[in-house]
């Protein structure tokens, strides 16, 4: 247990631990101590002098930022000399800060504009001209005004202390500093503008919010970020039906302050005017817009016609669509169709990591844990690039608790500065590179290991076998591709599961056809697709199967459909997703774009239109369903419902049917794609290290 010491602030007697910075002391009390430079996790900094405070015995004012506590210290926070103090320091700041709050992106929520008000002199000694410097444009995101810029540093401090890239820095000395790009007058980075958030004044702002609005204009809606499988919770600011921004400023969800550029600038596909937004009908040869009774019904007549006879019915379903919507469209599949021709894009081998840690509890690491472990290894996976979360986590437990990283990957990873190991292995050669760290893994006290697509099957059991010899615990995270992929499979979209890992006999059906088995049967009558594109690099052998679609956008699979569904974005609906840690995470409705439905109401219109009863096809009636039939999602509904994130616990024995190795692959997504979202981004094209590379972002480059 920690040294506990006490000490008196403003006249009442309080315990801290030994050592502990009086900034956080005072402000988990309650007791603001005003700052710029300082900012939570990042290195200290002293650079600002507002945090200033009188303390018994010492002749000077003391900046409280890096002042520990000690045993009987005396400290006074708001005095007439602490105000006097601040006060001149806010007039040093603001003697070149151009006076233009009225059109400053920061107007609302800038840190200097509240202490101004609180502190600050009602007029200034400086009567000199204020120095004046053209606005940069750094990157189509990030945009520079040097003028407001007051020196505190943090942006240069989290882009090197908390991303690893190093992108800015502080050039010139004295009066003349400036942060500026350490590739010129541009930024090359991995455009995630942390720099925009943490930036307490508008030095810094965003090339896709600048002088569109003001934050009490919008409306603010947190949820989940529809693009990797960290699940990330991101604050989206909506005004007359449209996204403004994105960013996760109140720290709120599992990656606190953390948003990668796909979090915080890849929404604008929401906006995109090439958005589907009417039913589609081909007629004639070509696709025509029709209504949607229109288009219910006619699928709903083709769905019912092959029932009928005992066609052949296929359903590709979405990484992307919400726990409620995958559970329903597989009921409709199932219990509607009598089909078990269902099956998504896996991208990592859940179901045989589960099956392998049969009989355990405690063995599926969360997001949280990877920031609090002791040691961690990374096997055949370029994190930064593909779950940047995952990296921020690990990087920031590296900074604050010296925890150990292994590497095993077929090229360089950003992983690689921190790592006390890091070892090269081809393809299909991981598990002899794991192996010959046993010695140093197994005087860890604990491990999680983490890996990608390229261990799986028996590789993934041998793993599991591996971290059982060293003797110590061990927990796993299987990495998967995008933002409800775990969720796809924990709700049986595939063609040997039901819901919660049960075998599909318990529904008397066989095994179904997967996709690839799908795409190749000539003898297909329906293929339905949900949020896929699987004909981009493939084609359909049916040449006479009605196709149907759910889609945002007129891509590949929506070209060749009969009819297209527009469907919402995951912004635009209530429900639920899973990350790739099992952490299951409320979706809140945002906005709604004309035209479009959820899928889950699609599924229940026409289940309805076909006559066939799968029950309510609102979000909270299914999750409650899910959460009774689904093991291991009976969750807190209070953790969820508040933007919490409550842990799954999946079947906790064999599973009876497992994945075939050939049918798992990773997308290989960058920080800059994201499937079919990623294409309709313009914020996401438009960056200069679009498209990006694995196995790039080593050492010397970010």
């Amino acid at each position: 247990m920690a040294e506990l010491v006490t000490l008196t602030i403003d006249g009442a007697q309080v315990q801290a631990e030994k050592g502990a910075l009086l900034i956080d002391v005072c402000k988990a009390r309650g007791i603001e101590i005003p700052a710029f430079c300082y900012y939570e996790g990042l290195a200290l900094q002293a650079a600002c002098r507002m945090c200033l405070v009188e303390v018994e015995k010492m002749p000077k004012l003391q900046p409280g930022c890096t002042l520990p506590v000690a045993e009987g210290m005396v400290v006074k926070t708001d005095t007439p000399v602490i105000h006097e103090a601040r006060k001149s320091m806010l007039e040093f700041l603001l003697a070149n800060h151009p006076l233009d709050c009225p059109v400053c992106d920061k107007g609302g929520e800038c840190e200097l504009q509240d202490m101004t008000f609180r502190y600050g002199l009602g007029e200034s000694r400086f009567l000199e001209n204020k120095h004046h410097v053209d606005e940069q444009q750094w990157s189509p995101v990030v945009f520079f005004d040097r003028p407001r810029c007051i020196l505190c540093y943090r942006c240069v401090r989290i882009c090197d202390e908390g991303v690893g890239v190093d992108a800015l820095g502080v050039v010139q000395r004295g009066v003349v500093s400036a942060i500026a790009p350490s590739h010129g007058d541009h930024l090359e980075c991995d455009e995630c503008g942390m720099c925009i958030d943490i930036c307490p004044v508008g030095a810094l702002t965003s090339g896709m919010y600048r002088y569109k609005t003001r934050p009490w204009e919008m409306n603010h809606v947190g949820t989940i970020c529809t693009h990797c499988s960290n699940g990330c919770k991101t604050t989206l600011g909506v005004r007359g039906g449209q996204v403004i921004r994105a960013n996760n400023r109140d720290h709120s969800g599992i990656n606190g302050e953390f948003l990668c550029v796909k979090g915080r600038f890849g929404w604008d596909f929401v906006n995109s005017t090439e958005r589907a937004q009417s039913p589609m009908l081909r007629t004639n040869g070509r696709l025509e817009p029709v209504s949607w009774s229109r288009a219910l019904m006619t699928v709903a007549r083709k769905l019912n016609e092959v029932k009928q006879r005992g066609g052949r019915v296929g359903f590709i379903a979405s990484n992307h669509t919400s726990n409620e919507e995958n559970y329903y469209l597989q009921k409709l599949a199932r219990q509607g169709l009598r089909s078990n021709n269902i099956d998504h894009h896996r991208t990592g081998d859940v179901v045989t990591l589960i099956d392998a840690l049969a009989g355990r509890t405690d063995a599926l690491a969360t997001v949280a844990d990877l920031y609090a472990a002791k040691a961690s290894l990374v096997i055949a996976s370029d994190l930064a690039q593909q779950q940047p979360l995952l990296h921020f986590q690990l990087r920031a437990n590296w900074r604050h608790h010296r925890s150990r990283t292994y590497v095993v990957t077929p090229g360089p990873v950003r992983e690689r500065k921190f790592a006390v190991k890091s070892l090269h292995a081809e393809p299909g050669r991981e598990l002899d590179a794991v192996e010959s760290l046993r010695d140093d893994l197994s005087k860890e006290p604990e491990l999680v290991i983490l890996f990608g697509d390229a261990i799986q099957g028996d590789a993934v059991r041998r793993l599991v076998a591996f971290g059982d010899s060293l003797g110590i615990p061990v927990k796993y995270v299987c990495l998967l591709d995008y933002s409800n992929s775990r969720g796809a499979i924990d709700m049986g979209l595939a063609p040997g599961l039901l819901p919660g890992y049960r075998p599909v006999a318990e529904a008397g059906l066989e095994p179904g056809m997967t996709i690839a088995e799908m795409l190749a049967d000539a003898s297909l009558d329906v293929l339905w697709v949900v949020g896929a594109n699987p004909l981009r690099n493939a084609r359909l052998a049916a040449e006479n199967a009605f196709v149907v679609v759910n889609e945002m956008f007129l891509a590949e699979t929506a070209q060749r459909a009969d009819v297209i569904f527009p469907a919402a974005s995951a912004y635009e609906k209530e429900g639920t997703v899973t990350n790739v840690c099992g952490e299951v995470q409320s979706l809140k409705k945002a906005l709604k774009v004309m035209g479009a439905k959820t899928d889950l109401e699609i599924f229940g219109l026409v289940a309805a239109e076909m006559g066939i009863d799968l029950g309510p096809f609102q979000p909270g009636a299914v999750f409650e369903e899910i959460r009774r039939e689904v093991r291991g999602y009976n969750v807190s509904l209070p953790v969820i419902a508040t933007g919490g994130a409550a842990q799954s616990v999946p079947l906790n024995g064999r599973v009876p049917a497992l994945t075939r190795a050939e049918l798992i692959q990773s997308a290989r997504d960058t920080l800059f794609t994201s499937g079919t979202l990623g294409r309709y981004s313009k914020n996401l094209t438009s960056v200069l290290e679009h498209p990006g590379k694995l196995y790039a972002s080593g050492i010397e480059t970010p």
